[in-house]
């Protein structure tokens, strides 16, 4: 079981989902193994092929149907210390017909986007309507980080950015980007995370591809270097940063290119304010980037929001309406690729504050420029 917030945060969620759920006039919200439990009451449990779901009603108190074989890890969560009521199930029972117990006759439900369709379809067949995805009611609530949640990411952020700032230890030219990358996930954990969910090292033309992890390749002195890297910090909040390396001067078309990414991601970061909407801080560097000539190196989203996902709500994109509310909590990461070449990306997360954002990145967003020399591993 994972380190969670204290108990009253839970009941505080409880409570506010059970009023969405009324809001949004279904019977139940049913809610699987997966980041919205993780949110709903501190239980990071997995699914498998026996259903266990967390069921709220709009109207009554929390049960919470597992496997008996399951029953001690929930009781560790936060639900066991809210007294909510478990509905142990052996093989043989019908799970579905127990979560379906103390609901209505033709229980509308929603269910969380992470329930399998292993789940769903004798769910569905249980209820004989196709249930709605929770995800949508529950949206804002997630989306609003508390002051739990915020001051988590902070500890995030500041742990992701120990380990850019240890990159010269191992970021050299000589070795191979799976080095490299090793030798980051091993500091991710050292640094106070508890797991690397990722780290990318994208050098010289891998680089242009933003989803490049690592390779074989061996790293060059005339290589730029893409480091995005991040992780969850107990209890389980995620950091996600993202610097560019190089190791010698570069030729002026590169510097020119990453000046303007640079200058694009700070006018985006800076358009970061209550009231204004998702896609506008896209357009503020996509904008930027196409002034200079580079619209059509910027080819992904401005960002997309973070908490217990990496990726979550709200999505820093063209067409997205969403107005900014404090406690919002994205990344802001424009790039330029150019293929077959070099590609370069600055990314820090920000949270949304009353007259404007916090960075909960600090590290410097220049073209960091590394001995290339030192001993070779």
């Amino acid at each position: 079981m994972a380190s969670r917030f204290p108990t009253a945060v839970y009941a505080r969620r409880l409570a506010r989902a059970a009023q969405l759920a009324a809001s949004a006039e279904v019977s139940a919200l049913v809610i699987t193994p997966g980041p919205d439990l993780e949110y709903l009451i501190g239980s990071d449990a997995q699914t498998f092929e026996r259903l266990s779901a967390l069921v709220i009603p709009a109207v009554g108190d929390p049960v919470l149907v597992t496997p008996r074989l399951e029953l001690a890890s929930f009781a560790e969560s936060a639900a066991g210390e809210l007294g909510v009521a478990f509905a142990p199930w052996v093989d043989g029972e019908d799970p579905y017909a127990l979560a379906l117990a103390t609901l209505p006759a033709d229980p509308v439900v929603a269910v969380s986007d992470s329930m399998s369709a292993g789940h769903l379809v004798p769910l569905m067949a249980a209820t004989g309507t196709a249930p709605r995805l929770a995800t949508d009611i529950l949206r804002d609530l997630r989306m609003i980080k508390d002051a739990e949640e915020i001051e988590v990411l902070r500890r995030a952020g500041a742990a992701i950015d120990r380990v850019h700032a240890r990159m010269g230890e191992w970021l050299r030219p000589g070795r191979t980007e799976a080095a490299v990358a090793a030798d980051i996930a091993a500091a991710i954990l050292a640094e106070g995370h508890t797991a690397a969910a990722f780290v990318i090292v994208g050098s010289g033309p891998n680089g242009a591809d933003p989803h490049h992890e690592h390779s074989d390749r061996v790293i060059t002195e005339s290589d730029v270097v893409v480091i995005d890297i991040g992780g969850p910090v107990a209890p389980g909040y995620n950091s996600d940063c993202t610097r560019t390396y190089c190791f010698a001067d570069q030729p002026t078309a590169v510097v020119t290119a990453f000046d303007e990414l640079e200058a694009a991601q700070r006018a985006a970061v800076d358009a970061v304010r209550p009231g204004a909407t998702a896609e506008s801080i896209d357009a503020a560097a996509r904008d930027r980037l196409a002034a200079a000539g580079l619209a059509d190196k910027f080819i992904h989203r401005t960002g997309h929001g973070i908490g217990l996902s990496v990726h979550e709500e709200p999505y820093i994109v063209a067409g997205n309406d969403l107005v900014l509310q404090p406690g919002m909590a994205f990344s802001v990461e424009p790039g330029v690729y150019f293929d077959g070449e070099w590609g370069a990306r600055i990314e820090d997360i920000v949270i949304v504050t009353d007259d404007g954002c916090e960075s909960v990145n600090k590290q410097s967003h220049a073209l960091t420029r590394l001995p290339a020399g030192g001993n070779q591993k």
